[in-house]
């Protein structure tokens, strides 16, 4: 797995990296070390980050792309050595000391030190999807027989798949290389589609799902793997997420990164027009004026006040009901947010009765206790729920909670549940997050004369049906979910059976302790 030596956090928020090298390097001319902290850091969004051989201490700026040909001195804002030590330890010590961090100085240190050409990983990364799908876009137009909706679904799918797969290889989860080692010679897509069914067998996950299965609640993608795509498209897109072409580090991206790279790219759609292909925005993002993604911290605030609160007092058996939604999940933050508290709740609930609890848990390879894949796969599968109106953003949020899931696996722990436990690695989302539109439910058709509405402007609409597409949540003796989380649709109107009706405003929806049915 590639990742920093250290990591330094306040509370489950990480600060800084340290790298650490062996005495006998030379911080100070050369650029190998330099271009590996920064590509780290850059990678995981942090703004400063520590490179040292003890001999010699040097901080940088991590806001500026890497690239292999910078020198040593590139984003460098901070350097001494040894012997000065003594006369800058105050220095070093009033921005990194553990005080100095819990009191903001850090903060404040980073942002009063940004330096000129500042182009985040987030950015770079948008940049570089958007790219590909427009390759894509235009090239499977150009070979192949599709309509606007295939291209879109299968632009999509090749893309998180192979993102997914690159993601598994910098943590240690597939073999390294496996992804560029397909792109060497002829015929790439023929290989990768080898590739992908091998993903069906090891993960049986949504995101590769080519046959009928007892266990799959949605139909088998029977169009991806029966297209033409080029070879000089495939082998840009794989080889720039390898160094030299990319500084990405994907061990230590972070899936709310991800989620705001994905919320920008949503706001396009692929138009086709015979065997040409076009990138636009969506209406309603070009009437809005663009995506607004919801900053990390007001996700975590409202999770905490709402699923934080929900979980005051109450033993892990009775979290296991708890059914918690996001009605208009986008690109899944909330419902990754409020995923890690619940992943996190658990681990401390189990830590403290190791004695009752040590049958969900495993140790890593520093000995400390993590949930096993097994629990966190249930806690996903039993307490989180979402909606999204557009089918790529389920996608999204299913890719994004799939990676949070294998957060910490390594490929041996992978491969005994393969081959030993007989059981796939990932979960199947299906059942949990829907497709739909969460404001308008079926009786919609019955008000409408659908023999005059066409096909796509029923799909349009796009109804849901609550009960139908989750009976384990409306079909109990108090039907609804337990905490409703995120921004749904500004101006909604939901049923609730105590209250009556309750309006959202354009302040985000957290409601904790009362079961919402959310359509009638």
């Amino acid at each position: 797995m590639k990742a920093p030596d250290y990591c330094m956090r306040l509370g489950s928020a990480k600060k800084f990296f340290v790298e650490a090298k062996k005495p006998s390097v030379n911080l100070m001319q050369d650029s190998s070390p330099a271009y590996q902290i920064r590509s780290y850091a850059w990678s995981a969004k942090l703004p400063v980050s520590i490179l040292t051989d003890f001999e010699e201490f040097a901080v940088y700026d991590c806001r500026i792309k890497p690239s292999k040909s910078d020198n040593a001195k590139k984003a460098r804002i901070f350097y001494c050595s040894y012997k000065e030590f003594a006369e800058k330890w105050d220095e070093i010590a009033a921005i990194f000391s553990r005080d100095a961090v819990w009191q903001g100085s850090f903060d404040k240190y980073a942002k009063e030190t940004k330096t000129k050409g500042i182009q985040e990983v987030d950015d770079a990364f948008l940049e570089e999807i958007e790219e590909w799908r427009e390759m894509l876009a235009k090239n499977i137009a150009l070979l192949n027989e599709v309509s606007h909706r295939d291209v879109n679904f299968a632009v999509q799918k090749v893309i998180d798949r192979i993102i997914f797969l690159r993601i598994c290889e910098d943590r240690g989860i597939e073999s390294e290389g496996r992804l560029l080692a397909q792109t060497n010679g002829s015929n790439i897509y023929g290989r990768l589609r080898e590739l992908f069914r091998a993903a069906d067998d090891r993960y049986n996950s949504g995101l590769f799902h080519f046959k009928n299965e007892n266990d799959q609640s949605e139909s088998p993608d029977t169009l991806t793997l029966d297209l033409k795509i080029d070879d000089v498209v495939l082998k840009k897109i794989i080889t720039h997420l390898y160094q030299p072409e990319s500084p990405y580090v994907f061990s230590v991206i972070s899936a709310d990164i991800l989620g705001q790279v994905y919320e920008q790219f949503l706001g396009k759609v692929i138009r086709v027009d015979g065997h040409e292909a076009f990138v636009e925005e969506k209406p309603e993002v070009r009437k809005a004026g663009g995506v607004y993604y919801t900053p990390t911290y007001i996700v975590e605030y409202i999770v905490k006040n709402t699923v934080g609160k929900l979980l005051v007092d109450l033993s892990p058996s009775e979290v296991a009901k708890i059914k918690i939604c996001d009605p208009a999940c986008g690109s899944g933050s909330f419902l990754i947010q409020a995923y890690q508290y619940l992943l996190d709740w658990h681990l401390d609930k189990y830590i403290n009765d190791l004695t009752k609890s040590k049958k969900f848990l495993t140790q890593d390879y520093k000995g400390n206790w993590c949930l096993s894949t097994s629990e966190r796969k249930r806690i996903l599968l039993n307490n989180i729920y979402g909606v999204d109106i557009d089918a790529q953003a389920v996608e999204v949020t299913k890719l994004s909670l799939l990676l949070k899931v294998l957060e910490g696996e390594t490929m041996q722990s992978i491969q005994q549940q393969f081959l030993t436990m007989h059981e796939r690695v990932l979960p199947n989302l299906g059942s949990n997050i829907k497709c739909g539109n969460s404001l308008v439910g079926p009786d919609f058709y019955v008000k409408q004369q659908m023999s005059l509405m066409e096909d796509d402007e029923q799909l349009r609409v796009n109804v849901f049906n609550w009960e139908a597409a989750f009976p384990e949540v409306f079909g109990g003796k108090t039907p609804g979910f337990d905490s409703i989380i995120g921004n749904p649709p500004y101006g909604a109107t939901f049923s609730n059976s105590e209250s009556g009706v309750c309006t959202l405003t354009q302040y985000p929806l957290h409601v904790v302790g009362d079961r919402y049915i959310l359509f009638v």
